[in-house]
């Protein structure tokens, strides 16, 4: 194969997602920020609507959506180690970049089709960060789908919505490997 990048292979064949919770200072800073994003958004965006959008959360943003978090959790009366686990999410963090699904109205794509572009945008984003050498995982939790939330922390409004919360730091510890699908029970080939 001529155009083989077996190096990228390679990288998509052993990446790993870190999680959040292990992620620490130090950042990357805006520009590295900014390299992430362009590849992130070269993602498949069916009709070019590019349905999705970002919003890139600093500390103190973090800080007052920890706040928000625990406010809004105690408003809808969740369990309190849903409600600490959730306030973690921002409080713990040091930058989040939110991918905003931001369906368009169209004839020709629908939505769920817009819908899966900003999934894609969340791939493209983690491991662009984790090609960088950065540590990143994907979250969403209640936050992501919740109206009151999403208003008054990210002003989103509808039918706006997170597709994920995009955690980048420094990785403190190496996570062990984890269990993989077994391909062959979840793969069917259809010959005829």
């Amino acid at each position: 194969m001529p155009d083989a990048r077996p190096d990228v292979l390679d990288f998509l064949l052993t990446r790993r997602s870190r999680p959040a919770k292990t992620l620490i200072a130090p950042i990357p800073d805006e520009t590295a920020v900014e390299v992430l994003l362009t590849a992130a958004a070269r993602t498949p965006d069916h009709g070019k609507l590019e349905p999705w959008r970002f919003i890139v959360l600093q500390k103190p943003a973090l800080d007052r959506l920890a706040k928000l978090t625990a406010t809004r959790a105690a408003a809808l009366a969740l369990p309190a180690e849903k409600a600490e686990k959730a306030v973690a999410q921002f409080a713990n963090a040091d930058l989040v970049i939110a991918v905003v699904a931001a369906p368009k109205p169209s004839e020709k794509v629908p939505e769920v089709e817009q819908v899966l572009s900003s999934g894609a945008v969340c791939l493209s984003l983690l491991n662009a960060a984790l090609a960088s050498g950065w540590g990143a995982n994907w979250l969403t939790g209640w936050m992501a789908f919740d109206r009151e939330f999403l208003a008054q922390g990210l002003a989103l409004s509808e039918p706006e919505f997170v597709a994920g919360f995009i955690h980048v730091g420094t990785e403190k510890t190496t996570p062990p490997e984890r269990p993989r699908p077994d391909i062959a029970t979840i793969t069917t080939w259809v010959t005829q």
